[in-house]
C-alpha cells in the first residue's frame, strides 16, 4: 500500500506560556498542502513478527531509527504486527518547519491500520501519534485545524485558500526546534483562529509567527526573503513553524528565478 504524506504550514504561531513539564503552550492554525513524500509499506512473510526493514531514497536521512520505524514498533507493542518493509521517498525538506517527519510517522500509523485492518479509531490513532511528536496528531485528518496546548489539542477550522498561489522557499538552513524554543518569549495576542477567518488582505498586519523574533536575528537571510516576497506582491508572507522555510500567498503565479538556484523552491496553486 502507498500513501503520500503531505506538508503543513503554520498560519500564525504564538507561544502563550511555558509549561511546568518543559513544553510550551501555543496556538496556531495548521494548513496542509500538497508537497508530499511517498510512503509504501509491504507485508513480508519472510520476516518475523515485529521486524521492520526501512529504506529510503530522495533527500538524505540522518542515521538512527526513523520516525516511520518508531511508528511501526509503537503499534507492534499492542498488535503483534507481521514483518514489513517500509520504503520512504523523501521530498519534504527536513528541519524546515513543514512537519515532514511528523507526517511520515502519522501516515505510517494510518497505513498500518489499513493494511492489517487493525480497526483503530481516529481518536486512538491521535493518541498513538502524540506519542511520536506534538505535531503528529494533526495528520490524522486532512483538513485545516486550530491547535492549542502543545499543538495536540485540535479543532477543525474553515480556512479556504483555494485558487491562491503558494510559494515555498527553503534556503537550506537547518534550525533546531529545541534551540528555537529555548529563546522564545511568550506573547499575548489575538487568537490566530480569529485572524485567519478574516480577509486574507488583513493577515499582513495582524497574523504573526513568534519564532521570527528569535530566528531572524540569527539568520538574516530569512528576514530578507520575507521582504523580497512582499516586494513580489505577496498577500501574506511568513516563516512556517520554527523555520527555516518561508512561504507566501499570492493572487498569481510568481517568477521564482529571482531566488538563488541552490534554494529549495516550490510553487503550486491551491
Amino acid at each position: 500500500m502507498i500513501l503520500f504524506p503531505p506538508s503543513k504550514l503554520n498560519l500564525g504561531l504564538q507561544i502563550t506560556a511555558k509549561r511546568s513539564d518543559g513544553y510550551h503552550n501555543l496556538q496556531t492554525v495548521f494548513y496542509q498542502f500538497p508537497l508530499k513524500d511517498v510512503l509504501e509499506i509491504l507485508k513480508d512473510d519472510s520476516l518475523d513478527h515485529g521486524t521492520c526493514k526501512f529504506s529510503s531514497t530522495g533527500l538524505f536521512l540522518p542515521a538512527g531509527q526513523n520516525l516511520c520505524e518508531k511508528a511501526y514498533f509503537l503499534l507492534h507493542k499492542d498488535f503483534n504486527l507481521p514483518g514489513v518493509k517500509i520504503f520512504l521517498h523523501k521530498i519534504i525538506p527536513m528541519g524546515a518547519g513543514l512537519g515532514g517527519g511528523s507526517s511520515d510517522a502519522t501516515y505510517t500509523l494510518r497505513l498500518l491500520n489499513s493494511l492489517f485492518d487493525l480497526k483503530i479509531s481516529s481518536n486512538k490513532l491521535m493518541d498513538y501519534a502524540l506519542e511520536l511528536g506534538s505535531d503528529c496528531p494533526l495528520f490524522i485528518h486532512d483538513y485545516p485545524q486550530y491547535a492549542t496546548s502543545r499543538g495536540e489539542v485540535l479543532e477543525e477550522i474553515s480556512v479556504d485558500l483555494k485558487g491562491k498561489y503558494l510559494l515555498i522557499i527553503n534556503p537550506n538552513i537547518h534550525i533546531s526546534t529545541k534551540d528555537a524554543f529555548a529563546e522564545i518569549v511568550a506573547s499575548k495576542t489575538e487568537p490566530c483562529k480569529h485572524i485567519v477567518l478574516q480577509e486574507l488582505s488583513t493577515w499582513k498586519e495582524s497574523l504573526s509567527n513568534d519564532f521570527e523574533d528569535s530566528v531572524f536575528p540569527k539568520h538574516p537571510v530569512l528576514k530578507e526573503l520575507k521582504t523580497k516576497l512582499y516586494e513580489l506582491g505577496a498577500l501574506y508572507a511568513s516563516m512556517s513553524g520554527s523555520g527555516s522555510t518561508m512561504f507566501a500567498l499570492f493572487d498569481k503565479e510568481v517568477y521564482i528565478y529571482v531566488f538563488p538556484k541552490e534554494y529549495f523552491i516550490w510553487q503550486t496553486q491551491l
